[in-house]
């Protein structure tokens, strides 16, 4: 929460991220996660990137997402992009979540629109809460035991 307030932690990152390109350094994503019904929806913020380069993986209880962001390069001399700001992170971004063992991983929808791709991850069958009924035997029984010699 610091590196991301302080404007010495972000000037820091945005420098190392110039000196060693974010080619070499995954970016991580804004998120929301969120339960809505029978269903675990998680947002991820990807204004920009390359829909064409979006992965979203679930294996072993992991949910994997990358997508990249390319950078803006022009053409030889002249017609070469020179930015006057560069605020806004580029190339490789990466997010992994560890997901519980209720969940149907044989099911999950993604969808990109708007900048946002949202994952939704529906509960699976055997982890959806079930109403158990109660019987009531009517009376009861008292087991005596033999009495001691």
């Amino acid at each position: 929460m610091t590196m991301a307030l302080d404007p010495f932690f972000r000037d820091l990152n945005r420098l190392a991220t110039e000196v060693f390109g974010s080619s070499r350094m995954p970016q991580t994503m804004a998120m929301d996660a969120y339960r809505s019904g029978e269903n675990y929806v998680v947002e991820f913020d990807l204004p920009g990137i390359d829909p064409q380069s979006l992965e979203v993986h679930a294996e072993n209880n992991t949910l994997t997402v990358r997508a990249q962001r390319p950078d803006r390069t022009g053409g030889e001399g002249d017609a070469a992009v020179r930015y006057l700001a560069a605020e806004r992170p580029r190339g490789a971004f990466s997010r992994q979540l560890s997901l519980g063992d209720g969940l149907d991983l044989d099911h999950i929808t993604a969808d990109y629109t708007d900048g946002v791709l949202t994952v939704t991850l529906p509960v699976a069958e055997q982890a959806k809460p079930r109403r158990i009924e109660v019987g009531h035997g009517g009376g009861r029984k008292v087991i005596e035991g033999a009495p001691a010699e």
